[in-house]
């Protein structure tokens, strides 16, 4: 009997957009056979299931079901492609949680800790985990330029805390910028991090679930035209991906060993993708996704495509090890 996939994507942050190509991709390419998929948009003003007429239907909340022309329809999983809130800081799985219904991403804790930049760094620090320096303001907080420029340098990065896609990413390369970098990133988050410039190269690593045992998959240099990965160089072509990454064997197997040792040390499940820039000869961690993109072009299908994993063994991967848990 084919299993009820809910697809959920959308979301209540600036990555909507991304998330629905996601999340259309995985409609796409999931087995059909094998599965009735399901597109949930998730939105904070409706959440709805929306076939291929683009007629929408109504989900309850109450327990994750919808009513299409007087069938009641519940779901044996969901799969998640909601990059940001709520699919990507805890909400969501806290909800499937309660439901008793198993989805892909990792747990509610795993999730609001990796999407928390601030105390994903700070719970990884003792375990060896290489971070830039960094100086933590929240909103309404004092702002000391002199003391922040003093702590991380110049050119610094000023980033919100929590949120992804580069939205609230400005690098500085001046004092008397600084304050509309702050503002800027006030605009996505109530917290922000300013890190320390890391001059080296940048590299991405995906860590998945596969089969029931932790995988690393293919690295990706990350070459952006743009002054750093930012929006553009991201999602607009602003950049080269290149997979595998032109790395020396002894950086490679740092940056896998470093990737997976987080994985594990973290309890994680589903998907990750790990951006890390080499500073002496070392990986410094930047931040891990827990939702990454989905599409063609994006890092982690790049990645496992380059592991010989098609996007339907991946998709139906992530379903399957969803479903044992």
């Amino acid at each position: 009997m084919k299993k009820n996939i809910a697809i959920i994507m959308g979301g209540y942050s600036s990555e909507y957009k991304i998330s629905l190509k996601s999340g259309n991709v995985v409609y796409e390419t999931l087995d059909k056979e094998k599965y009735n998929a399901y597109r949930i948009h998730v939105f904070k003003d409706k959440w709805v299931f929306v076939n291929d007429l683009n007629e929408e239907f109504e989900l309850d909340k109450n327990d994750f079901s919808v009513l299409v022309n007087e069938t009641r329809i519940t779901f044996d999983c969901v799969f998640n492609a909601i990059h940001g809130s709520p699919g990507e800081d805890g909400f969501m799985q806290a909800y499937f949680e309660l439901l008793g219904i198993p989805q892909t991403s990792c747990n509610m804790y795993q999730a609001a800790l990796t999407f928390n930049k601030r105390d994903l760094l700070a719970t990884l620090k003792p375990y060896g985990i290489k971070t830039a320096e960094s100086y933590y303001l929240n909103l309404g907080d004092t702002i000391d330029e002199d003391a922040i420029i003093a702590k991380v340098g110049l050119p610094c990065f000023v980033k919100a805390n929590k949120a992804g896609s580069s939205f609230g990413i400005s690098k500085v390369y001046k004092k008397e910028d600084l304050q509309a970098a702050i503002d800027d990133s006030f605009k996505e988050d109530n917290e922000i991090i300013i890190e320390q410039f890391l001059d080296g190269i940048e590299v991405s690593v995906g860590v998945i679930s596969y089969k029931g045992k932790t995988t690393v998959l293919p690295i990706t240099e990350i070459v952006s035209e743009n002054d750093f990965f930012d929006y553009q160089a991201k999602y607009e072509g602003k950049s080269q991906e290149i997979t595998p990454a032109r790395i020396s064997e002894d950086y490679k197997q740092k940056t896998e060993s470093v990737a997976k040792k987080i994985y594990d040390t973290l309890k994680m499940k589903g998907f990750s993708r790990s951006e890390f820039i080499f500073k002496n000869d070392e990986p410094y961690l930047l931040e891990v996704n827990t939702v990454p993109g989905l599409t063609n072009e994006s890092i982690l299908p790049q990645q496992a495509a380059e592991a010989g994993i098609s996007m339907e063994a991946l998709f139906d991967n992530a379903i399957e090890e969803a479903l044992k848990k």
